[in-house]
């Protein structure tokens, strides 16, 4: 009987144990929590009444480049015709990348911000794919972000903004659906770092956010009028200081005035440093402006909207082409680059450098190599095409990783510093080519990618060694990505062009 008993046991056991480990390795999927409360749970009557709001919030005023947008997250019949009025600056037939929805946590405390990495977001319109692969390399980034479940199980900010994208884009998206903490102004602003690289024409953000809570009806639109000034000037001090106003000015019954502080500012954060981005507010309502609201007790709402200006686009934002170091930043970005050199190599320190002291286009973001000869020999180099950080940092990283992470080297020692000659390439975005007739040697670089596999040459390569170009993409090919000679032949072959200037040039260490 004992016997009979184990192999029960056993069994069960096993059978557990396979069932635990399956559920694991399947998605699960984030249902509905307050379909039927904040919207119709019934996929033709929510079809019905978005239909109405679409047609009667404010209409599109042809902003292009949107980035970013502000709306609510309240009951459909109290903020739903603010909240279409921001949806309707978005171009619906744009395939974005990514859709960042930023929402706040109004159930859980907790520092940081929680992402939904294990399934996908549904709606009674459907399923919203959620891209878990980039969420869980954000995950990673950095410990502020964490893959916690709860944050998100009955959380409605960010889950009420999903039916407004299902009705309108045209294309195919997938969401990285971020639910913020009670965070410190800290917090966000490392959150913001993470997200930052994402904040392009590519993507799109939705910021999740009521405003004023529970003042009378006058009240409210005094504070929110002054709240959403705050968030025009596009500025976080003036953001900050202006909530802590709000809090000080006595208003009978004002709980908050702005629930989704956390995701404003981090949006901010993103967007403060630059003077491309424009700040307009479409549409502002409040509770008691619907048939359903109190006048005596409300809640306000804002249709905020960030975009590039019209005379700029994403290229020319991004466009190195237009980009110029003059002779004083390039003795500056050698010498960064010789004082990290010696100071990595003989003590292990990346040497501080006093931002204020350095000019605009140092603070640049963008990519650069950093290339290290000894005796006129290669000694290292490595670099990187995009950076979201600034310039000068890109370059200490570079020195770093070229004197000590080359593979095709030995670490540089303290005793070689010195006989090191330093060159530096700033470099311009990559363009994918039809035909290598576009390359010009000796002005563009290459990149040559085919699978996994990938190598460069910068364009000073093509004009040092007399290749042809043929030569350079075969060279390139074989030994840099790996593919064999002809391996270009059938690769994706990208070209880019360098700044380029060195220690030898400028005469100086």
């Amino acid at each position: 009987m004992k016997t009979y008993n184990l192999k029960i046991f056993l069994l069960l056991s096993i059978i557990f144990l396979s069932i635990d480990c399956k559920s694991q390795n399947n998605k699960i999927d984030r249902p509905p929590a307050v379909a039927g409360q904040f919207y119709p749970s019934d996929p033709t009557e929510l079809k019905n009444e978005l239909g109405k709001y679409f047609t009667n919030a404010v209409q599109s005023k042809n902003i292009k480049n949107v980035l970013a947008i502000i709306c609510p997250h309240a009951g459909y019949v109290f903020s739903g015709e603010v909240a279409t009025s921001s949806f309707n600056q978005i171009d619906h037939d744009k395939e974005y990348e990514n859709i960042f929805i930023l929402g706040i946590s109004h159930r859980v405390g907790f520092e940081g911000a929680s992402i939904y990495t294990f399934g996908d977001y549904i709606t009674p319109l459907g399923k919203a794919e959620v891209n878990t692969v980039l969420a869980e390399e954000l995950i990673k980034k950095s410990k502020v972000f964490s893959p916690r479940t709860d944050a998100h199980k009955y959380e409605h900010s960010v889950e009420v903004q999903i039916p407004f994208l299902q009705y309108k884009l045209k294309k195919k998206f997938k969401i990285i659906p971020i639910v913020l903490g009670a965070n410190s102004p800290t917090t966000s602003k490392e959150i913001a770092e993470v997200l930052k690289p994402y904040f392009n024409s590519k993507n799109l953000f939705v910021i999740s956010t009521d405003f004023s809570h529970y003042p009378k009806y006058n009240d409210a639109v005094e504070i929110d009028n002054l709240t959403a000034k705050s968030i025009l000037s596009n500025s976080s001090e003036k953001f900050l200081k202006t909530i802590a106003e709000n809090e000080n000015r006595g208003i009978p019954n004002l709980a908050t005035s702005i629930c989704g502080e956390v995701a404003v500012l981090t949006l901010l954060y993103m967007t403060e440093d630059n003077p491309d981005i424009t700040v307009d507010l479409i549409q502002y309502k409040n509770s008691g402006d619907s048939q359903y609201g109190d006048k005596n007790q409300v809640v306000g709402y804002n249709s905020i909207v960030f975009y590039l200006k019209e005379s700029k686009d994403e290229s020319k934002i991004k466009s190195k082409n237009d980009f110029s170091l003059d002779e004083n930043d390039k003795i500056e970005l050698l010498k960064i680059a010789r004082n990290t050199v010696k100071e990595y190599v003989g003590n292990r320190q990346v040497p501080f450098v006093d931002e204020k002291n350095l000019s605009g286009n140092m603070k640049t973001k963008c990519g650069a190599f950093v290339t290290l000869k000894e005796n006129g020999e290669l000694r290292g180099c490595i670099g990187m095409f995009d950076a979201a950080d600034p310039l000068y940092k890109v370059i200490q990283n570079m020195t770093v990783a070229s004197s000590t992470q080359d593979y095709r080297f030995s670490p540089v020692e303290p005793k070689e510093v010195d006989k090191l000659e330093i060159e530096i390439s700033v470099l311009t975005p990559m363009q994918k080519i039809k035909s290598i007739d576009e390359i010009e040697l000796g002005k563009h670089g290459i990149y040559i990618k085919k699978g996994m596999n990938g190598g460069t040459f910068l364009p000073q390569v093509a004009t040092e060694t007399g290749w042809t170009k043929e030569e350079f993409l075969g060279h390139c090919a074989q030994d840099k990505a790996g593919i064999g000679w002809n391996g270009w032949k059938d690769a994706d072959i990208y070209i880019y062009k360098a700044l380029v200037f060195g220690e030898k040039e400028q005469g100086k260490k």
